[in-house]
């Protein structure tokens, strides 16, 4: 019979772990595997092609911009609001650069002094560009022309309105109380001048000129009311 000489028996281990001489368990680590980097997304087509499109129209923006920059004249405009007959002063214009369709009818810097002394043809507001037919070297009447000012009550206005240059048929009509005429009435082309602001029962004096010898004709139309306005065609009389 064997006897044990009083130390304590051997630790057993294993594979996996165990325990110390002085007791203490222990396990063996795990390797660790580095983690894999996240693939990357793929760009759709479809977005690709968008920025490509933003891009493009961006250039060709910019190149429009450059073009029409380089496009820009210097034309005459208004520098303040001059009524309606008014003689032009060089205070009264400004100059100014401006791109413009090749349709627009303007007045190029060079003839701001011819511009300078003639008379205003409608009235002209501030910040507006100048045009060649809103000036005249005369005012109405000119020659063989008799001016006349017509009170139009607001039923007797076109409901297009009246501008400077329509040609009218003044024609004459009854009392309020008379039959229609059998024949035809008389009637007078005028054409118009200037057509002022209404005033508070909707009349507005309308300026028109008529050929020498039917002036004293239009105007005792025009003091009795007893006249409606037919638009003409703007060609040729």
């Amino acid at each position: 019979m064997t006897t044990n000489s009083g130390g304590p028996p051997p630790l057993k281990g294993s594979a996996n772990g165990g325990a110390t001489a002085n007791g203490t368990a222990h396990s063996r680590a795990m390797p660790v595997t580095p983690a894999a980097p996240a693939p990357r997304g793929k760009r759709r087509p479809v977005i690709v092609a968008l920025a490509l499109a933003l891009a493009i129209a961006g250039a060709l923006g910019a190149s429009w911009l450059v073009g029409a920059a380089g496009d820009r004249i210097t034309v005459v405009a208004l520098a303040r609001d001059v009524p309606y007959g008014t003689v032009l002063t060089r205070e009264d214009l400004t100059l100014t650069d401006v791109a413009v369709d090749a349709g627009v009818r303007v007045v190029p810097a060079d003839d701001v002094g011819a511009i300078v002394g003639q008379f205003s043809a409608s009235d002209l507001v501030a910040g507006s560009l100048l045009a060649s037919g809103q000036v005249t070297g005369a005012l109405p009447p000119g020659e063989g022309e008799e001016l006349i000012g017509l009170s139009v009550p607001a039923n007797r206005v076109p409901a297009g309105g009246l501008r400077a240059r329509d040609r009218l048929l003044l024609v004459d009509t009854p009392s309020a109380d008379a039959d229609p005429p059998t024949r035809s009435p008389a009637s007078f082309e005028v054409s118009v001048v200037r057509v002022g602001a209404p005033d508070l029962n909707g009349v507005s004096v309308v300026d028109v000129v008529a050929p020498t010898g039917d002036g004293p004709a239009v105007a005792v139309r025009a003091a009795t009311g007893r006249f409606t306005l037919v638009v003409q065609p703007r060609g040729g009389r």
